[in-house]
């Protein structure tokens, strides 16, 4: 059933207050996904900051007009799914490459940087979400920086030993 125009004023309405508080949008075709695997993407992207709705191509084209950036979402033929984020990217990138690696149907076609007002293409996202997290890569930075001091302690303690025994 098509909805009405106070339906979509209040749709409009909703995609332009949480583009306020966005700094990143990733847009993803749902096409083919189960209802079930959507409410799992929501909870995941919720854990991280973000929001994943479903707007209508051309109320999303006005909202992003509203908002000064020259983008059209009719550009992507299939069903669009849009993640609105308020932190960097590099997170919610993440959790949707694991998402994407189980789901066939489900896939990131891209998205927009609004601080810079660019697009970012669906590899570039594809790729940050391989990554490992922040902790994962301070850990193996420590993990490098640690190893020769670790290697040097033990030629003290063999060296020790000799002396000792």
């Amino acid at each position: 059933m098509p909805k009405t125009k106070t339906q979509k004023t209040n749709v409009i309405t909703k995609g332009t207050e949480e583009l306020k508080g966005a700094a990143n949008l990733i847009f993803a075709d749902f096409g083919g996904t189960t209802a079930q695997d959507l409410r799992d993407l929501r909870l995941l992207l919720k854990n991280v900051g973000a929001k994943f709705q479903v707007i209508k191509k051309r109320l999303l084209r006005i909202i992003l007009k509203e908002k000064g950036i020259d983008f059209d979402p009719k550009q992507f033929e299939a069903q669009v799914g849009t993640v609105f984020m308020k932190g960097d990217i590099f997170e919610t990138a993440g959790s949707m490459y694991r998402f994407t690696k189980d789901k066939e149907n489900f896939k990131i076609l891209g998205g927009i940087d609004l601080n810079k007002a660019e697009k970012i293409e669906a590899d570039f996202i594809k790729r940050i979400g391989q990554l490992p997290s922040r902790e994962v890569l301070l850990g193996q930075v420590l993990g490098t920086m640690v190893a020769p001091l670790r290697a040097f302690m033990w030629i003290l303690q063999e060296r020790s030993r000799k002396l000792n025994g």
